[in-house]
């Protein structure tokens, strides 16, 4: 059984280290999706209402592809911005679709005409987009958040920001939950906004990581979020002062050096909840990705290289398929994004004992 062994860290909070799961889950079947970006593949959001999954991509476009339960897929839509695309979400109905770049601009597609407008507007790219939906509100809006240190409010029915917060530094990250908004920024900075007081910065804190935060993702009920780093080290952090003792880190994504001493350690690229269970998936610049149990502090199911860095992980809306990005994640600059270098979407299709809760076995 797997199970994580309490270890010295860094952290304040208590530091674990992964331990490997019994087997290596298999990853011959996966399923490769045609018609991928001409680019690297920065961000992927499946639809919770629907089949359908967008992709965002350094070729300056939108994908939306329909992918059915048995992993068919095909292209549905696609639409341009003005620079290389960074992040996509879909609203909680569906309908629509949100997506920012390095143009600067926000872009919504609309499912059901396939038109796409600009609705958001920033001074430098916009790294980060999301839906929230304000208190005693009947409908959706869009946050946006850029490198130009800002995040900014957008009701879809007006040209201008109904809001907008000056944060410490550039965004890298951003994720929503019900009310709790958790902004990663350069520097090693986490910004935590309570969206019924959308204007007003609730937390401010160094990340409980030492290097810098590649992502964060909210936990499903908003109590806490997760972050990981580029030192293949993930934390898990709770809001209320009383669940301070659950807080902890633990080791992921490195590997020994053969034939030497020492650890490669690589990034820590993707943070992904699954819809039914719970248990949440990382994935990093080693190529590899991992289903995980953040309550028992195990893990569920390991899986081998898939021959390149993952650079977006996401699952359907039953959590039936998971889907991972192998493609440069531009960490090493353009020098390194070559023309062999392997862009492709995989679709992995998720077994219950591969995502299902587990109880950790304690020695």
């Amino acid at each position: 059984m797997p199970y994580f062994t309490n270890t010295p860290g860094p952290t304040s909070a208590g530091s674990t280290a992964a331990t490997g799961a019994s087997g290596l889950g298999d990853i011959t079947g996966d399923i490769t999706m045609a018609s991928p970006p001409e680019d690297s593949i920065s961000d992927l959001e499946f639809s919770t209402k629907s089949d359908l999954l967008a992709v965002a991509s350094w070729d300056k476009r939108v994908r939306i592809y329909d992918v059915s339960q048995t992993g068919l897929n095909s292209g549905r839509a696609i639409y341009a911005h003005g620079g290389p695309v960074l992040g996509v979400a879909w609203s909680d109905d569906g309908s629509k679709l949100v997506s920012g770049g390095t143009d600067n601009a926000a872009r919504l597609w609309d499912v059901t005409t396939g038109q796409s407008t600009q609705v958001a507007a920033h001074d430098d790219p916009i790294r980060s987009v999301r839906w929230f939906t304000p208190p005693g509100a009947n409908a959706q809006m869009v946050v946006t958040g850029s490198w130009d240190k800002t995040i900014k409010y957008w009701d879809l029915r007006q040209q201008q920001p109904v809001g907008s917060v000056n944060l410490l530094e550039r965004v890298y990250t951003m994720d929503v939950s019900g009310d709790l908004l958790v902004i990663g920024t350069a520097e090693n900075h986490i910004q935590v906004i309570n969206l019924k007081n959308p204007g007003t910065i609730f937390q401010s804190r160094p990340s409980p990581l030492k290097w810098q935060t590649r992502v964060v993702a909210c936990f499903p009920d908003a109590s806490g979020f997760v972050v990981g780093s580029i030192e293949g080290r993930c934390a898990f952090v709770y809001l209320d002062a009383k669940n301070d003792a659950l807080a902890f880190s633990f080791r992921c994504h490195r590997t020994a050096r053969t034939g030497g001493s020492g650890t490669d350690v690589y990034a820590v690229n993707a943070v992904s909840f699954h819809p039914v269970h719970g248990t949440f998936s990382t994935a990093g610049a080693d190529g590899t990705f991992h289903f995980w149990d953040k309550d028992s502090k195990s893990r569920t199911k390991g899986f081998p290289p898939v021959g390149g860095t993952i650079s977006a992980t996401g699952f359907n809306r039953n959590g039936s398929i998971f889907a991972y990005a192998v493609s440069y994640d531009w960490s090493k600059g353009h020098q390194y994004n070559t023309p062999t270098y392997p862009n492709k979407i995989m679709l992995h299709k998720v077994g219950d004992e591969e995502a299902k809760r587990k109880v950790a076995t304690r020695y």
